[in-house]
């Protein structure tokens, strides 16, 4: 059973940001797309400061967000690295699974990967992903290097959006189309 603590705050400012840029996209009518909040069950509060300060999680949860893109089912997970390299174990194996049924069921899954000490962004398609992840499994290496991510996937801020991932999901569209 995993228990909640402050390491669940990781991530938090890129999810703000994803937050703040999934309004935008439902504003502008071009992406309906929803965070999906992981149920816990509280196991010791702070009354004074109405504050949970233990918890559960009461299911392992798939992606952080789900929804659709113009008609098209969307399904992914923002993840932050302070260093250059991304450790794999930061990705479990039951989002894997989900992206991978998902996928099966013509969607599109992706990540977001924010790396925070270059202030970088960078959308990863679910099937790069895999690549990194089979090659841990298989006994590689169990990180992917920053130097490993194409250029192309860069996302970079524009026109009031914050991470502009419906970008990176258009040239992953290309890609699909062109094979």
């Amino acid at each position: 059973m995993a228990t909640w603590n402050s390491r669940g705050l990781r991530g938090s400012a890129l999810e703000e940001l994803v937050n703040r840029t999934n309004e935008k996209y439902r504003e502008l009518g071009l992406a309906l797309i929803q965070k999906i909040p992981t149920p816990i069950t509280p196991v010791r509060m702070d009354k004074e400061h109405r504050q949970i300060t233990l918890a559960y999680f009461e299911q392992r949860s798939t992606v952080d967000y789900i929804g659709a893109v113009q008609g098209i089912p969307v399904c992914f997970d923002a993840k932050e690295c302070v260093t250059d390299t991304f450790p794999m174990h930061n990705i479990h194996e039951h989002q894997m699974h989900f992206m991978e049924q998902f996928e099966g069921q013509g969607g599109v899954a992706f990540f977001l990967v924010y790396y925070t000490g270059r202030d970088e962004m960078y959308y990863v398609p679910y099937a790069q992903m895999e690549r990194f992840w089979a090659r841990a499994q298989e006994g590689g290496r169990k990180s992917f290097r920053y130097e490993e991510l194409a250029g192309a996937w860069r996302l970079s801020g524009h026109g009031g959006i914050l991470v502009p991932y419906l970008d990176g999901l258009q040239k992953d569209l290309d890609a699909r189309e062109s094979d």
